[in-house]
């Protein structure tokens, strides 16, 4: 019979390492033989990602609600693809998933249940790690090309609030994201060896 896959989600602020970590977690499993599918939320190709991208470059205008309903939609477009593969056994890693329009939505005044609610038709995440990086540090890790989001440092402060409440509330690994990058990795690995089946750390 074959196992049912498993959902990844790196959530955090900007400059926060979700993709360098992500696609570190991929090219680990990737060579150890498993399969393993990863999706970087907003996927801008779509036609919802493209007008997602043109909203944050402050190209269109929409009110919050609309805002995260595009993103929500974006993943829907997803949805199909993923549960194929979860169906096939594949490890799906997402940088950004659903903990994002939650965490962004509620910095903007949006009822975190309903963002809740309206992705509840999604896969869920099965392992979800919060790097966790105060709003400074995303700012000093990259000051150009910073879209309208990244440029709103009181609405990060809240954002950095939303996650880490649900991060208390849901259970997720809270991982310091001000460390190394090879610290972060192993924090990572600690994480999800369990659950992923990974052999363990060598001894010393």
């Amino acid at each position: 019979m074959q196992p049912h896959g498993v959902v990844v989600a790196f959530e955090g602020l900007d400059q926060s390492g979700k993709q360098t970590q992500a696609e570190r977690l991929a090219a680990q499993l990737r060579a150890q033989g498993r399969q393993v599918e990863f999706l970087s939320f907003p996927e801008y190709p779509t036609a919802i990602g493209q007008e997602i991208g043109r909203a944050l470059a402050g190209a269109r205008e929409y009110a919050a609600d609309t805002l995260q309903l595009l993103y929500v939609a974006n993943r829907f477009e997803f949805r199909p693809q993923m549960d194929a593969w979860l169906s096939a056994g594949a490890v799906i890693i997402c940088d950004r998933y659903t903990a994002s329009s939650v965490a962004y939505g509620e910095a903007q005044g949006l009822s975190p249940e309903w963002l809740q609610a309206v992705q509840q038709p999604l896969p869920a995440a099965d392992i979800t790690l919060l790097l966790d990086i105060p709003p400074e540090v995303s700012l000093q890790r990259k000051q150009a090309a910073r879209d309208r989001f990244e440029r709103d440092m009181p609405l990060l402060a809240r954002v950095r609030e939303s996650y880490r409440r649900q991060a208390g509330q849901r259970g997720w690994v809270l991982i310091d994201g001000q460390q190394a990058p090879d610290a972060v990795a192993a924090a990572v690995q600690a994480a999800v060896r369990g659950p992923l089946g990974l052999p363990s750390a060598p001894t010393r």
